[in-house]
């Protein structure tokens, strides 16, 4: 605990988590400077975090009252780490970031002041989960409000981008509206100024940030409540007229399948071509066709399959990504999120790896069959391009995966196309015998598509996990309880990337059908 031999006075303890690229030294330096003028001593530590979502950059300062110092005839002992129960304010530039404070036993509900952000930056954990992994934003926020003893919490990263500034100034704002800091607006302004970097975007940032820190913060249900992605209408007329048959296909759809096949459709044209937004309603078509044959009017089967049907059929491949590597509002993307001025160069580096598999998958089928039969040979070509860096702001980057991007009018004859229908099909066909005899199962078969996801090491796992529970089909079909029994496994599936907990339920399932 931060300790002082200057009578009875206490240094004011600060807590700063910050991701990479935000300025929390910045930010550290200028409260510094802006406590040192106020005629406080300061001392700043940080910790660096190990990778920008794995872990932010904790800054801690301590500031102590040099009169009180001088008075004392000694000067004051500070702490070099934050200390559970013992910080005053904990500021932290993205919402989860609170989160991780509030683990570390940072924040007191009878002592803290919590100055956060409620943007999101998912950090690796969410990303990479193998459901839903992204936090809830708001019983993090209502945990928050609970155990802190104040709470200011508002869209700081919002509020820098409509100033065209950084959110270092936004915090350094909402410190200085929240009151915590006892030191006057004018030094605040004075460090920015100082600074004499985007002075004028900045101080409109930090003016705007205190002003709305001074209200005590805003957040409007919105933010706090976890994103629900609205589907649009279904319009009248298609864009266009050769596409005018497949939105008539849709509207033929019952009402509730209706938004979800047109953004299937949709998915479908922007992937491959309207040829394949036919495939995909043809398909979703016989699962209608199959409940309305048994008189079901709740339409909970078409709708899954409708979404999941969308995306396993846009599978990702090397000329997906290639694709996707190589658009215009990607690039617009990268420009905005660094900040680049009209006239500035950005340059993009690609990191590409691929595998002998996914080399082989983006051959013909014929092929990538011979190749994958010649281990050797695959293992050498791989070798060959892994490890490639490509600068795709160049014109010859750039062609190289333009050119790979382009062989998307050839994916139906690759390895991987005819691999993934094949797996569709049976998919389907499953679905077909199981919904006259054991509708609720057929649900949870469709569901359990979500396990198949990504690229590379992702999607064999989320195949492996699959397979595993459609090999389990005839013996929950058996049983009464079999689409409880798929719902537990699919959850198992869920829990961890080794199959740990998915192996125990088996185990569990072949045991009490012995």
């Amino acid at each position: 605990m931060a300790q002082s031999t200057a009578g009875s006075v206490r240094p004011i303890t600060l807590t700063i988590a910050a991701l990479g690229g935000q300025g929390g030294g910045v930010l550290a330096d200028w409260l510094v400077e802006i406590a040192e003028a106020e005629g406080y001593l300061a001392q700043s530590t940080s910790v660096p975090g190990v990778a920008q979502r794995t872990g932010a950059t904790i800054y801690y300062l301590e500031f102590f009252p040099q009169a009180a110092a001088q008075s004392a005839g000694r000067e004051p002992v500070m702490a070099l780490m934050p200390v559970p129960g013992d910080v005053d304010c904990v500021v932290a530039s993205e919402l989860v970031e609170a989160g991780r404070a509030l683990q570390r036993g940072l924040i007191d509900p009878a002592r803290t002041t919590v100055i956060a952000s409620t943007h999101r930056a998912y950090s690796i954990a969410e990303k990479s989960a193998l459901g839903q992994g992204t936090a809830d934003p708001a019983a993090l926020t209502e945990l928050l409000r609970q155990q802190s003893k104040r709470l200011v919490l508002f869209d700081m990263d919002a509020l820098a981008e409509r100033h065209r500034s950084v959110i270092s100034s936004v915090i350094l704002g909402a410190l200085c509206g929240s009151g915590v800091l006892p030191f006057r607006r004018h030094a605040f302004e004075a460090a920015v100024r100082a600074s004499g970097i985007a002075v004028e975007t900045n101080l409109a940032a930090f003016a705007d940030a205190c002003e709305v820190a001074t209200r005590g913060g805003s957040i409007s249900e919105a933010a706090a409540a976890p994103a629900q992605s609205v589907l649009p209408p279904v319009p009248e007329r298609a864009v266009s007229p050769h596409l005018q048959p497949l939105l008539e296909a849709v509207r033929r759809l019952p009402p509730p399948v209706q938004p979800l096949a047109l953004a299937g459709v949709r998915r479908m044209i922007d992937y491959q071509d309207a040829d394949y937004a036919g495939l995909y309603l043809r398909r979703l078509e016989s699962i209608v066709a199959l409940e309305a044959a048994h008189g079901e009017e709740a339409w909970t089967l078409s709708e899954h399959v409708a979404r999941a049907l969308a995306l396993w059929m846009t599978f990702e491949d090397t000329i997906r990504v290639a694709d996707l590597k190589t658009r215009s509002a990607r690039l617009e993307r990268v420009r905005a999120d660094v900040r680049a001025a009209p006239e500035q160069i950005v340059g993009i580096t690609e990191f590409l790896s691929p595998r002998a598999q996914e080399i082989a998958d983006t051959l013909p089928a014929a092929l990538g069959s011979r190749l994958q039969r010649a281990p050797r040979l695959a293992d050498w070509l791989a070798r060959r391009v892994r490890g490639r860096r490509i600068r795709s702001n160049r014109l010859g980057g750039f062609l190289l995966l333009y050119t790979l991007a382009g062989l998307r009018r050839w994916r139906r004859g690759t390895l991987r196309y005819r691999q993934e229908n094949a797996r569709i099909e049976s998919w389907l066909q499953a679905l077909q015998r199981l919904t006259p005899r054991n509708r609720p199962l057929a649900i949870e078969l469709a569901r359990a598509q979500r396990l198949i996801k990504g690229y590379g090491d992702t999607h064999e796992r989320g195949w492996r996990h699959f397979s595993a529970l459609f090999a389990q089909l005839e013996r929950l079909g058996a049983r009464p309880d079999g689409a409880a029994l798929m719902a537990r496994l699919h959850t198992a599936a869920l829990a961890d990337e080794e199959g740990a907990a998915l192996a125990r339920e088996l185990a569990a399932l072949q045991a009490s059908t012995a």
